[in-house]
Order: C-alpha cells, then structure tokens, then sequence
C-alpha cells in the first residue's frame, strides 16, 4: 500500500488522532493550564472533531492549539499531506504545486509551507563537533542583497580567496557540517572573519578539527578549536588525504538546485525558513536512518510552541 493511502491522510478523525499521538503521547495535555487530569473528549453531533474539554481550567482546546496548525481552517489530513510532501521532496515542493496538488489557495498553500518551514527549526545548542570530530565550514553566495550592503571599509579589489574578489552584494550564506552528521547554515550580513568567528565560537566544541577552503575570513578559527585544515581551491587541490570540503560543498549543491530550480527565488528575509528546510532534511537523510515516514514524523513533532501568523510572516 502506498504511503499516501494511510487512513491519517484522508480521513479527518484518524488524522487527529495520528497528531495526538505524536505530540500528546497516551494523555492530552491542556495547553492553557497544562494540566493531564480531569480532561474529557467532548462528544455530540454537533461537537467539533479532537475537541477535549479541562475540568480543572474549564477550557475547550485542541491538539492544534499552541502549534502551527492553531486558528488554521485547513483540515488536519491537508496538513499532513502537506508535511509528507515538503518531507519527502529532497529538493523542496513550491508553493504552486501545493496548491495544485491539495486543492488549497494559492496564498494558504504558501502560508502552509512557511509554517512547516518553522516546524523544522532546530534551536541547534549542542556544540558539534568534539575530540577527533571534523566539522566543514563554506560559504557561499545566493542572489543578490535587496539593500546594497557597505563595503566596512574594505578595498573592493582585495581578493577574498584564488585571486578573486568576493560578491559583496549577494547573500551570504555559511554552513557548517559534521562529517557524517549534520548541518547549520546560517544567514550572514557580510563573509568576514568577526562573522565566522562568532558562528565557529558559538556551535563548534573546542576540540573540533575544523576543514575549510582558502578564504581569508577563516584566519582566525584557530583561536576557536583544536586545529584548522586547508584545501586550496585556486591550485585545483580538493582533497589531501581525509582534508576537504567535499560534505559541506553537496550540502550547497542540494541547497541551491532546490532554490534555482524548485524555488526560483525568495525574499531575503524569509532566506532563513529555508535553510532551516534544507537543514532539516539533510539532517534526518536516509543515510542517517531516517526514511520518509519518520521524517514527516519528527517535522510533526516540531510544531508545539512555534505559533506562526500571517501577518508576523509577511512584516518579518
């Protein structure tokens, strides 16, 4: 049977049911006062689907409240299409073919697909890295800036890397991945050496051995883990041994197909929902055990506590 056949798919209660299940474990919990006790499911023809009632706050609540399904008039079972197809698509499903594929607005398929976006945030605080762990860190430039960025007093002729001059008036995006493991990415205002060094100080362990390219905004890393390695690039040098750049460098190739090719573009201020997108499915890959099913699964345990609205997604 197919996937997309599962009862939680099409019919609505079984979908209630499959979100409770993954977010309340055996016991509902109510959102307003917290409490696991003297709570009911209120029944009736007219009562609405998942609606429980707390006898200690005497509060009405769903398993939608406090999550990013809250005050959405989408049926459950559309959500959860929704979630399988941005999980299982590895270079990312448009918000035009959401809406074709779900029958949904235009607009809400687009709000849909920032809501799970958030639901894939990861606060990422454990260091990476460690004794003996390689970390790769690249950067690397996606469309250009919609407000021209200052040069903070840089020769604009300086050469960053290979005797090239750097995209000042492109977006910067910075990644770090374990090898082997996971990724961060991050969305920089500028590539300089203050910028790497506050992301290398603040996500890798100090023990870290950290591989990069030639760039001169990694000099200063060393202050920041155990050892620094160096592919050079220009010299047409990839690899030396275990030294390379080679994880981080598919990471942004998977990056930028689904952002050129899927994608097309995205304002910049929304350019972090999707890296955390991109993140997330590379950081729950088949290669790491982790297949469709349990994807979309760990998407859904993410939604609690990242109430996201429409306006807050469109002033951001």
């Amino acid at each position: 049977m197919s996937v997309l056949n599962a009862p939680h798919f099409h019919n609505e209660e079984a979908a209630y049911a499959w979100v409770e299940a993954r977010i309340w474990g055996n016991n509902p919990v109510c959102p307003h006062c917290g409490g696991v006790e003297r709570i009911s499911k209120m029944k009736g023809e007219s009562t609405r689907i998942g609606v429980y009632k707390c006898y200690q706050c005497r509060k009405p609540f769903t398993v939608k409240v406090g999550t990013i399904f809250e005050s959405s008039h989408v049926p459950m079972r559309i959500w959860l299409q929704a979630i399988f197809l941005m999980c299982s698509s590895k270079k990312g499903i448009s918000s035009n073919q959401l809406h074709r594929t779900l029958g949904v607005t235009l607009k809400t398929a687009w709000f849909m697909s920032h809501r799970i976006r958030e639901a894939m945030r990861d606060g990422g605080l454990t260091p990476m890295g460690g004794a003996g762990g390689i970390v790769e860190a690249d950067e690397t430039y996606l469309w250009s800036t919609e407000q021209p960025k200052p040069r903070l007093g840089r020769n604009k002729n300086k050469p960053v890397k290979g005797g090239r001059c750097g995209p000042a008036d492109k977006r910067v995006i910075i990644s770090l991945v374990e090898r082997g493991g996971s990724v961060r990415s991050f969305h920089a205002e500028h590539a300089d050496k203050l910028t790497v060094n506050k992301i290398v100080a603040e996500n890798l362990d100090r023990e870290t051995l950290l591989h990069t390219d030639e760039s001169r905004i990694y000099g200063d890393v060393t202050n920041h883990v155990a050892s620094r390695e160096t592919v050079v690039h220009s010299r047409g040098e990839y690899a030396r041994g275990d030294v390379n750049t080679n994880s981080v460098e598919g990471y942004f190739s998977i990056f930028k197909r689904g952002m050129r090719g899927t994608y097309q573009y995205c304002k910049e201020k929304h350019l972090h929902r999707y890296l955390a997108e991109f993140d997330f499915r590379y950081n729950n890959r088949v290669k790491l055990g982790c297949d469709d099913n349990n994807r979309a699964d760990r998407a859904l345990k993410g939604v609690v506590g990242k109430r996201l609205t429409y306006q807050t997604t469109r002033s951001q």
